[in-house]
């Protein structure tokens, strides 16, 4: 009867253990495990990081309010459009704007982050400044564009987001813009 009972703890124990590793290898075979942020709380979050101010040249400053965001899953990018404020000594009063940038996106594991990267200036436009000005702030845009965006952070994952994946072995890798928002794709630890 002993004998007995000690095969079929064993076995049972092989069995769940070559379970297990039956759903770790077809793994591959089945859908990616992800994990998905909505567009409303990708704004929630980037809300809270502005307004933010860029000084230019020393010329003047530019207040930028918070994004209104935008999903382009066919490039696989974000949009932000910012109501924008240019303010200064050189500028004699206030000028209202616009700014619209598309970013990226990138995992940052030591703070568990997805941050904006690879920000590239859409348009940057100022209705009442003088041409001139307009020349000196469209030379200045590519970097007011990385300035204004910079690492700014979109969503911070929890532990509790990530539990069931980081028991299997998976961290966050790719991120993808779907139409839904983002998803991001766990894929194995590199040791």
């Amino acid at each position: 009867m002993l004998h007995r009972r000690r095969f079929l703890t064993t076995a049972s124990s092989g069995l769940a253990l070559g379970g297990a590793t039956l759903l770790l290898a077809g793994r591959g075979a089945l859908a990616q495990p992800s994990y998905t942020v909505p567009l409303a709380q990708l704004q929630e979050m980037v809300a809270t990081k502005f307004p933010r101010s860029v000084p230019v040249q020393g010329l003047f400053d530019l207040t930028l309010q918070a994004p209104n965001l935008r999903l382009l899953p066919e490039v696989n990018r974000l949009g932000a459009a910012m109501v924008v404020d240019a303010a200064g000594a050189a500028l004699r009063r206030s000028h209202a704007g616009s700014f619209d940038v598309e970013f990226g996106l990138r995992y940052e594991a030591s703070d568990r982050t997805l941050r904006a990267h690879q920000i590239r200036l859409v348009r940057l436009d100022f209705p009442s400044l003088k041409p001139t000005v307009t020349e000196l702030l469209n030379a200045y845009a590519p970097v007011l564009a990385e300035q204004s965006l910079r690492e700014v952070t979109l969503h911070q994952l929890r532990p509790q987001d990530t539990a069931v994946f980081d028991g299997l072995g998976l961290q966050p890798g790719p991120i993808t813009v779907t139409a839904k928002g983002l998803s991001v794709a766990f894929v194995g630890k590199q040791p």
